[in-house]
Protein backbone atom coordinates (compact mmCIF):
# COMPACT_ATOMS: atom_id res chain seq x y z
CA UNK A 1 0.00 0.00 0.00
CA UNK A 2 0.94 3.85 -0.26
CA UNK A 3 1.45 5.95 2.84
CA UNK A 4 2.84 9.35 4.29
CA UNK A 5 5.95 8.63 5.71
CA UNK A 6 8.66 10.67 8.16
CA UNK A 7 12.22 10.49 7.34
CA UNK A 8 13.36 13.17 9.36
CA UNK A 9 12.77 17.03 9.74
CA UNK A 10 12.33 18.47 6.39
CA UNK A 11 11.82 15.03 4.89
CA UNK A 12 8.89 13.07 4.12
CA UNK A 13 7.52 10.88 0.83
CA UNK A 14 4.14 9.73 -0.53
CA UNK A 15 5.82 5.94 -0.69
CA UNK A 16 5.14 1.90 -0.87
CA UNK A 17 5.03 0.82 2.97
CA UNK A 18 3.92 -2.55 4.50
CA UNK A 19 0.07 -3.48 4.48
CA UNK A 20 -0.68 -3.73 8.34
CA UNK A 21 -2.01 -6.61 9.63
CA UNK A 22 -3.74 -7.66 13.15
CA UNK A 23 -0.85 -8.16 15.41
CA UNK A 24 -2.95 -8.26 18.78
CA UNK A 25 -6.68 -9.84 19.37
CA UNK A 26 -8.33 -6.35 19.85
CA UNK A 27 -6.49 -4.56 16.61
CA UNK A 28 -8.66 -3.73 13.67
CA UNK A 29 -7.04 -2.87 10.22
CA UNK A 30 -9.59 0.16 8.59
CA UNK A 31 -9.21 0.73 4.93
CA UNK A 32 -8.64 4.22 4.86
CA UNK A 33 -11.87 6.66 3.08
CA UNK A 34 -10.91 9.88 4.73
CA UNK A 35 -8.03 11.50 6.40
CA UNK A 36 -6.81 14.60 7.20
CA UNK A 37 -3.67 16.70 8.68
CA UNK A 38 -3.20 18.27 11.55
CA UNK A 39 -0.62 21.14 13.06
CA UNK A 40 1.03 18.22 15.05
CA UNK A 41 1.65 16.62 11.75
CA UNK A 42 3.67 20.18 10.57
CA UNK A 43 5.28 19.74 13.95
CA UNK A 44 6.59 16.75 13.29
CA UNK A 45 8.08 17.49 10.21
CA UNK A 46 9.70 20.29 11.66
CA UNK A 47 11.54 18.15 14.44
CA UNK A 48 9.44 19.39 17.24
CA UNK A 49 8.16 15.83 18.25
CA UNK A 50 11.44 13.86 19.13
CA UNK A 51 9.79 10.58 19.58
CA UNK A 52 8.51 10.28 16.43
CA UNK A 53 11.10 7.65 14.55
CA UNK A 54 12.04 7.92 10.95
CA UNK A 55 9.96 5.96 8.67
CA UNK A 56 6.99 6.28 10.60
CA UNK A 57 3.51 6.98 8.81
CA UNK A 58 2.03 9.96 9.93
CA UNK A 59 -1.52 10.68 10.81
CA UNK A 60 -3.96 10.45 13.44
CA UNK A 61 -6.68 11.13 12.09
CA UNK A 62 -9.57 8.61 9.45
CA UNK A 63 -12.66 8.04 8.47
CA UNK A 64 -12.77 4.19 7.14
CA UNK A 65 -14.30 0.40 6.78
CA UNK A 66 -13.48 -1.87 9.09
CA UNK A 67 -11.87 -4.87 7.09
CA UNK A 68 -10.38 -7.19 9.87
CA UNK A 69 -10.45 -7.27 13.19
CA UNK A 70 -8.41 -9.39 16.05
CA UNK A 71 -10.56 -12.26 17.88
CA UNK A 72 -10.97 -10.03 20.47
CA UNK A 73 -12.70 -7.10 19.37
CA UNK A 74 -16.59 -6.74 20.26
CA UNK A 75 -18.22 -3.30 19.06
CA UNK A 76 -17.04 -3.38 14.71
CA UNK A 77 -17.05 -6.07 12.51
CA UNK A 78 -16.22 -6.04 9.26
CA UNK A 79 -17.97 -3.95 6.77
CA UNK A 80 -18.70 -1.39 9.75
CA UNK A 81 -17.75 2.41 8.62
CA UNK A 82 -16.10 3.97 11.79
CA UNK A 83 -14.28 7.04 12.93
CA UNK A 84 -10.80 6.32 14.12
CA UNK A 85 -10.02 8.64 16.99
CA UNK A 86 -6.63 10.45 17.35
CA UNK A 87 -6.67 8.57 20.97
CA UNK A 88 -6.01 4.87 21.77
CA UNK A 89 -7.02 3.48 25.04
CA UNK A 90 -6.84 0.06 26.41
CA UNK A 91 -9.91 0.74 28.70
CA UNK A 92 -8.02 -1.01 31.94
CA UNK A 93 -5.06 1.43 33.48
CA UNK A 94 -6.17 3.07 35.93
CA UNK A 95 -6.16 6.94 33.31
CA UNK A 96 -8.65 4.88 31.71
CA UNK A 97 -10.74 3.96 34.30
CA UNK A 98 -10.83 7.86 34.78
CA UNK A 99 -11.26 8.54 31.05
CA UNK A 100 -7.75 10.25 30.68
CA UNK A 101 -7.18 8.28 27.95
CA UNK A 102 -4.78 10.52 26.23
CA UNK A 103 -2.50 9.26 29.32
CA UNK A 104 -3.20 5.73 29.04
CA UNK A 105 -0.38 3.21 29.79
CA UNK A 106 -1.57 -0.04 28.47
CA UNK A 107 0.13 0.83 25.11
CA UNK A 108 -2.32 3.68 24.09
CA UNK A 109 -2.90 7.59 24.04
CA UNK A 110 -1.53 9.63 21.25
CA UNK A 111 0.41 6.83 19.76
CA UNK A 112 -0.77 6.69 16.27
CA UNK A 113 1.46 8.85 13.82
CA UNK A 114 3.62 9.14 16.44
CA UNK A 115 5.21 6.28 18.24
CA UNK A 116 3.11 3.65 15.25
CA UNK A 117 2.28 3.50 12.20
CA UNK A 118 -1.12 6.46 11.57
CA UNK A 119 -3.73 6.92 9.23
CA UNK A 120 -2.29 8.76 5.88
CA UNK A 121 -1.81 5.73 3.91
CA UNK A 122 -4.54 3.68 2.20
CA UNK A 123 -4.55 1.22 5.35
CA UNK A 124 -4.00 1.58 9.70
CA UNK A 125 -4.44 -0.78 11.94
CA UNK A 126 -5.96 0.26 15.41
CA UNK A 127 -4.70 -1.34 18.91
CA UNK A 128 -7.51 -1.75 21.46
CA UNK A 129 -10.11 -0.92 18.60
CA UNK A 130 -13.22 -1.59 20.84
CA UNK A 131 -12.35 2.30 22.82
CA UNK A 132 -10.45 3.47 19.76
CA UNK A 133 -13.06 3.63 16.92
CA UNK A 134 -16.53 4.85 16.96
CA UNK A 135 -19.24 3.32 14.12
CA UNK A 136 -20.82 6.48 12.03
CA UNK A 137 -24.42 6.89 10.54
CA UNK A 138 -24.53 7.50 6.80
CA UNK A 139 -26.37 10.41 7.45
CA UNK A 140 -22.72 11.86 8.55
CA UNK A 141 -20.22 12.69 5.42
CA UNK A 142 -16.98 11.97 6.18
CA UNK A 143 -15.68 15.16 5.67
CA UNK A 144 -17.47 16.13 8.58
CA UNK A 145 -17.15 13.18 10.23
CA UNK A 146 -12.76 13.20 9.94
CA UNK A 147 -12.92 16.47 11.89
CA UNK A 148 -13.98 14.41 14.84
CA UNK A 149 -11.24 12.85 15.25
CA UNK A 150 -8.91 15.54 16.79
CA UNK A 151 -9.43 18.93 16.48
CA UNK A 152 -13.31 19.41 17.68
CA UNK A 153 -12.35 17.11 20.98
CA UNK A 154 -9.14 18.87 21.70
CA UNK A 155 -10.58 22.74 21.23
CA UNK A 156 -13.90 21.45 23.24
CA UNK A 157 -11.84 19.02 25.97
CA UNK A 158 -8.40 20.97 26.53
CA UNK A 159 -9.76 24.32 25.54
CA UNK A 160 -13.40 24.71 26.78
CA UNK A 161 -13.82 22.28 29.19
CA UNK A 162 -10.11 22.70 31.27
CA UNK A 163 -10.69 26.78 30.62
CA UNK A 164 -14.05 26.06 32.42
CA UNK A 165 -15.97 28.40 30.35
CA UNK A 166 -19.45 29.57 31.82
CA UNK A 167 -22.44 31.47 30.60
CA UNK A 168 -21.53 35.33 30.32
CA UNK A 169 -18.09 34.85 30.08
CA UNK A 170 -15.18 36.91 28.32
CA UNK A 171 -13.82 34.47 25.94
CA UNK A 172 -10.57 35.13 24.37
CA UNK A 173 -9.14 32.58 21.64
CA UNK A 174 -5.38 33.00 20.58
CA UNK A 175 -5.22 31.59 17.82
CA UNK A 176 -8.02 31.16 15.16
CA UNK A 177 -6.71 28.02 12.62
CA UNK A 178 -8.94 24.81 13.05
CA UNK A 179 -8.42 24.54 16.61
CA UNK A 180 -8.87 28.01 17.48
CA UNK A 181 -11.77 27.86 15.41
CA UNK A 182 -13.35 24.55 16.74
CA UNK A 183 -13.07 26.30 20.18
CA UNK A 184 -14.62 29.12 18.82
CA UNK A 185 -17.37 27.34 17.99
CA UNK A 186 -18.03 24.77 20.99
CA UNK A 187 -17.30 27.58 23.62
CA UNK A 188 -20.71 29.22 21.80
CA UNK A 189 -22.40 25.97 23.45
CA UNK A 190 -22.15 28.05 26.99
CA UNK A 191 -23.66 31.46 26.10
CA UNK A 192 -20.29 33.07 26.97
CA UNK A 193 -21.16 37.18 26.47
CA UNK A 194 -18.43 37.20 24.03
CA UNK A 195 -15.96 35.93 22.07
CA UNK A 196 -12.10 37.80 20.96
CA UNK A 197 -10.24 35.87 18.54
CA UNK A 198 -6.67 37.19 17.70
CA UNK A 199 -4.99 35.96 14.67
CA UNK A 200 -2.26 37.38 12.32
CA UNK A 201 -4.51 36.02 9.12
CA UNK A 202 -7.19 38.63 8.39
CA UNK A 203 -8.81 35.20 6.32
CA UNK A 204 -8.66 33.17 9.80
CA UNK A 205 -10.42 36.24 11.25
CA UNK A 206 -13.18 36.21 9.00
CA UNK A 207 -13.28 32.60 9.87
CA UNK A 208 -13.54 33.41 13.12
CA UNK A 209 -16.36 35.92 12.97
CA UNK A 210 -18.24 33.44 11.16
CA UNK A 211 -18.13 30.81 13.47
CA UNK A 212 -19.35 33.01 16.22
CA UNK A 213 -16.12 35.47 17.46
CA UNK A 214 -18.08 38.51 18.31
CA UNK A 215 -15.29 40.27 18.07
CA UNK A 216 -12.07 39.89 16.05
CA UNK A 217 -8.11 41.79 16.57
CA UNK A 218 -5.23 41.02 14.85
CA UNK A 219 -2.20 39.95 17.02
CA UNK A 220 -0.04 42.48 15.99
CA UNK A 221 -2.24 45.14 17.27
CA UNK A 222 -2.67 44.93 21.25
CA UNK A 223 -5.01 42.64 21.82
CA UNK A 224 -4.64 42.78 25.42
CA UNK A 225 -5.98 46.59 25.11
CA UNK A 226 -9.05 45.36 22.97
CA UNK A 227 -9.67 42.78 25.97
CA UNK A 228 -8.79 45.40 28.59
CA UNK A 229 -11.49 47.86 26.69
CA UNK A 230 -14.45 45.33 26.37
CA UNK A 231 -14.13 44.13 30.04
CA UNK A 232 -13.99 47.62 32.14
CA UNK A 233 -10.11 46.35 32.88
CA UNK A 234 -10.43 43.18 34.11
CA UNK A 235 -9.28 41.43 31.22
CA UNK A 236 -10.88 37.89 29.91
CA UNK A 237 -12.45 34.84 32.02
CA UNK A 238 -11.11 32.43 29.90
CA UNK A 239 -7.97 32.70 27.59
CA UNK A 240 -7.18 29.89 25.04
CA UNK A 241 -4.36 29.58 23.24
CA UNK A 242 -4.42 28.09 20.21
CA UNK A 243 -0.83 28.59 18.34
CA UNK A 244 2.30 26.61 20.26
CA UNK A 245 4.38 29.93 20.51
CA UNK A 246 6.10 31.82 23.51
CA UNK A 247 4.58 35.05 22.63
CA UNK A 248 1.21 33.88 22.11
CA UNK A 249 1.63 31.81 25.44
CA UNK A 250 3.05 34.77 27.16
CA UNK A 251 0.21 37.55 25.44
CA UNK A 252 -2.54 34.87 26.81
CA UNK A 253 -1.27 35.11 30.57
CA UNK A 254 -1.15 39.11 30.11
CA UNK A 255 -4.94 38.85 28.72
CA UNK A 256 -6.45 37.02 31.57
CA UNK A 257 -8.19 38.93 34.52
CA UNK A 258 -7.63 37.49 38.33
CA UNK A 259 -9.58 34.33 38.80
CA UNK A 260 -9.13 33.51 35.27
CA UNK A 261 -8.12 30.54 33.00
CA UNK A 262 -5.68 29.80 31.07
CA UNK A 263 -6.37 26.84 28.65
CA UNK A 264 -3.06 25.77 26.41
CA UNK A 265 -4.07 23.58 23.49
CA UNK A 266 -1.19 24.59 21.42
CA UNK A 267 1.63 22.42 20.78
CA UNK A 268 4.90 24.21 21.87
CA UNK A 269 8.09 23.12 20.38
CA UNK A 270 10.23 26.23 22.40
CA UNK A 271 10.12 27.07 26.16
CA UNK A 272 8.22 30.16 27.11
CA UNK A 273 8.21 32.32 30.24
CA UNK A 274 6.10 31.72 33.06
CA UNK A 275 5.88 35.44 34.46
CA UNK A 276 5.05 34.30 38.12
CA UNK A 277 6.16 37.91 39.29
CA UNK A 278 3.13 38.92 37.80
CA UNK A 279 0.62 36.11 38.20
CA UNK A 280 1.24 34.90 41.74
CA UNK A 281 -0.98 37.04 43.58
CA UNK A 282 -3.58 36.91 40.81
CA UNK A 283 -5.40 33.40 41.41
CA UNK A 284 -5.02 32.56 37.68
CA UNK A 285 -5.13 28.88 36.51
CA UNK A 286 -3.26 27.74 34.06
CA UNK A 287 -4.15 24.15 32.49
CA UNK A 288 -2.48 22.04 29.55
CA UNK A 289 -3.65 18.61 28.46
CA UNK A 290 -3.46 15.98 25.48
CA UNK A 291 -7.09 15.21 24.12
CA UNK A 292 -8.84 12.48 25.72
CA UNK A 293 -11.56 12.10 23.93
CA UNK A 294 -13.53 10.70 26.19
CA UNK A 295 -15.96 13.70 24.80
CA UNK A 296 -16.03 12.25 20.90
CA UNK A 297 -19.56 10.31 21.13
CA UNK A 298 -21.71 13.45 22.41
CA UNK A 299 -19.91 15.37 19.83
CA UNK A 300 -20.76 12.61 17.28
CA UNK A 301 -24.43 12.83 18.26
CA UNK A 302 -24.18 16.88 18.16
CA UNK A 303 -22.71 16.68 14.61
CA UNK A 304 -25.12 14.38 12.98
CA UNK A 305 -27.37 16.76 14.06
CA UNK A 306 -26.37 19.50 13.01
CA UNK A 307 -25.60 21.18 15.53
CA UNK A 308 -21.93 21.89 14.93
CA UNK A 309 -20.12 23.76 12.02
CA UNK A 310 -17.70 21.41 10.81
CA UNK A 311 -17.93 21.95 7.04
CA UNK A 312 -17.21 25.28 7.62
CA UNK A 313 -13.96 24.09 8.57
CA UNK A 314 -13.34 22.41 5.87
CA UNK A 315 -11.28 24.47 2.89
CA UNK A 316 -9.64 22.09 0.38
CA UNK A 317 -10.15 18.38 -0.63
CA UNK A 318 -7.63 16.06 -2.31
CA UNK A 319 -7.40 12.77 -3.78
CA UNK A 320 -5.65 10.58 -0.99
CA UNK A 321 -2.19 10.06 -3.28
CA UNK A 322 -2.43 13.98 -3.14
CA UNK A 323 -0.89 13.76 -0.15
CA UNK A 324 2.08 15.78 -0.66
CA UNK A 325 0.02 18.43 -2.21
CA UNK A 326 -2.39 18.88 0.42
CA UNK A 327 0.79 18.94 3.46
CA UNK A 328 2.41 22.00 0.85
CA UNK A 329 -1.64 23.89 0.94
CA UNK A 330 -1.97 23.40 4.62
CA UNK A 331 1.53 24.21 5.34
CA UNK A 332 1.35 27.79 3.94
CA UNK A 333 -2.28 28.46 4.92
CA UNK A 334 -1.28 32.13 5.08
CA UNK A 335 -1.33 31.87 1.28
CA UNK A 336 -3.55 29.28 0.69
CA UNK A 337 -6.28 30.54 3.12
CA UNK A 338 -6.66 26.60 3.93
CA UNK A 339 -8.43 25.85 7.32
CA UNK A 340 -8.70 21.99 6.62
CA UNK A 341 -7.69 19.93 4.07
CA UNK A 342 -9.44 16.76 3.27
CA UNK A 343 -8.39 13.83 1.51
CA UNK A 344 -10.38 11.02 0.30
CA UNK A 345 -14.05 11.07 -0.31
CA UNK A 346 -17.22 9.08 0.40
CA UNK A 347 -17.59 5.29 -0.29
CA UNK A 348 -20.40 4.17 1.83
CA UNK A 349 -24.07 3.18 1.61
CA UNK A 350 -25.56 1.49 4.61
CA UNK A 351 -25.88 2.33 8.51
CA UNK A 352 -23.08 1.38 10.34
CA UNK A 353 -25.36 -0.38 14.06
CA UNK A 354 -23.07 -0.77 17.07
CA UNK A 355 -23.05 -3.96 18.64
CA UNK A 356 -25.87 -4.06 21.71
Amino acid sequence: MKGFVFHGPGRSAWQDVPDPAVKDPTDAIVRVDAVTICGTDLHILKGDVPEVRPGTVLGHEAVGEIVETGSDVRTVRPGDRVLVSCITACGRCAYCRKAMYGQCRGDGGWILGHLIDGTQAEYVRVPHADLSVHALPSTLESNDAVLLADIFPTAYEVGVLNGRVQPGDTVAVVGAGPIGLAAIATARLFAPERIVAVDVAAARLEAARRLGADAVVDAGEVPEQLVADLTDGLGADVVIEAVGVPESFEMCTRMVRPGGHVANVGVHGKPATLHLEDLWIKNVTVTTGLVDTHSTPTLLRMAAAGRLPTSALVTHTFPLDSMEEAYDVFARAADTGALKVVLGGQRHDAVAVPAA
